[in-house]
């Protein structure tokens, strides 16, 4: 019987522990394909997954890890044969089913995507679910008419996963990007990453809040929402789109519907959980492709399988730079 490492999550009363354990395969979930994963990584969700209160994990023991690469093993879906490196992400994969920190899982075939030529399983886990957000923020500014040309893109919680590697994409497409950041030391990775101004955070939380302010970018990309949603709402040009696809700032959206019927301003939601396949999979190319970021080599922290718990502490308590990947293959894995 197959047998292998899990990074597993138990909750005991109110205490909730985390330990790499042996697991068999016969404890995974039903599903079409078995994945030996080479890679995961760490999200917000993952953090909060091994926090006592951090309810996201609907049931336990749980392996967790919503995002994971690597190749299929078993297959009974004739598209993706054993032999096939694919990328998983949402569904329920690592918050209600068996996740990504494990050398193995099983999954429904219609989760996966197939790894796109220009990217290796390492790198797509240094994109992973906040990459696919990104891009699905980035979609929709163009579906909504904003490019290059149109006038700076703000991208707030600039410094975080989805921020940092959203700032990239966009620069690399030619937007002139404007980075707002809580932390001022994260200001020269994210020159590097092609943001032409570093906004401290508290340029978008004035004390007098405006229902219009004066017009200065063309779309954003809001990985905060609260207050600071509103204010740049209340900056959009006309005509302009913002992405919204956090809420760190809070999940309260407050202020005046006048950006909306005087500016004509469309405020667009991203769920990057359940979107279609064929939007991931389009996404994903993309991702190997023009959405490439550059420097995307700079923002990889490696972990391994018993580094995760404090790295997902690190991340908590708002210590952690750049995107962190664990390794769950023994050699990894291209």
């Amino acid at each position: 019987m197959l047998q292998f490492r899990s990074l597993i999550v138990d909750k005991q009363d109110e205490d909730v522990e985390a330990a790499v354990q042996t697991m068999e395969e016969a404890k995974l979930p039903e599903g079409d394909l078995l994945i030996r994963v080479a890679y995961s990584s760490i999200n917000y969700k993952d953090a909060l997954a091994l926090e006592p209160d951090g309810r996201i994990v609907s049931r336990y023991p749980l392996i967790p890890g919503i995002d994971a690469a690597g190749v299929v093993e078993k297959s009974s879906e004739r598209r993706l044969p054993p032999g096939t490196k694919v990328i998983v992400t949402g569904h329920g994969f690592g918050v209600s089913q068996h996740g990504g920190y494990s050398e193995y899982a099983r999954i429904p075939a219609e989760w996966a995507v197939p790894l796109p030529k220009g990217l290796t399983t390492r790198e797509a886990m240094a994109l992973g679910t906040a990459g696919l957000t990104a891009a699905m923020s980035i979609q929709k500014l163009e579906d909504g008419g904003v490019k290059p040309g149109s006038g700076p893109v703000v991208v707030t919680g600039a410094s975080g996963g989805v921020g940092t590697l959203a700032v990239s994409m966009l620069a690399g497409l030619g937007y002139e990007v404007e980075a707002v950041s809580g932390k001022p030391e994260a200001a020269e990775l994210l020159r590097e990453l092609g943001a032409a101004r570093i906004l401290a955070r508290e340029e978008l939380l004035p004390a007098e809040q405006r229902p219009l302010d004066k017009q200065r970018w063309a779309g954003a990309v809001d990985c905060v929402g609260g207050a600071m949603l509103t204010n740049v709402l209340s900056r959009i040009q006309y005509g302009g789109t913002a992405a919204c696809c956090g809420l760190t700032g809070g999940s309260e959206l407050t202020g005046s519907v006048f950006p909306f019927i005087l500016r004509g301003v469309q405020l667009c939601g991203i769920d990057s959980v359940w979107a279609p396949q064929e939007l991931r999979t389009r996404l994903w190319k993309r991702m190997a492709g023009d959405l490439k970021p550059r420097g995307l080599e700079r923002l990889i922290r490696e972990v391994e399988l018993n580094d995760v718990a404090e790295a997902a502490q690190a991340l908590i308590a708002g210590r952690s730079e750049g995107r962190k990947v664990v390794r769950i293959a023994a050699a990894g894995g291209q």
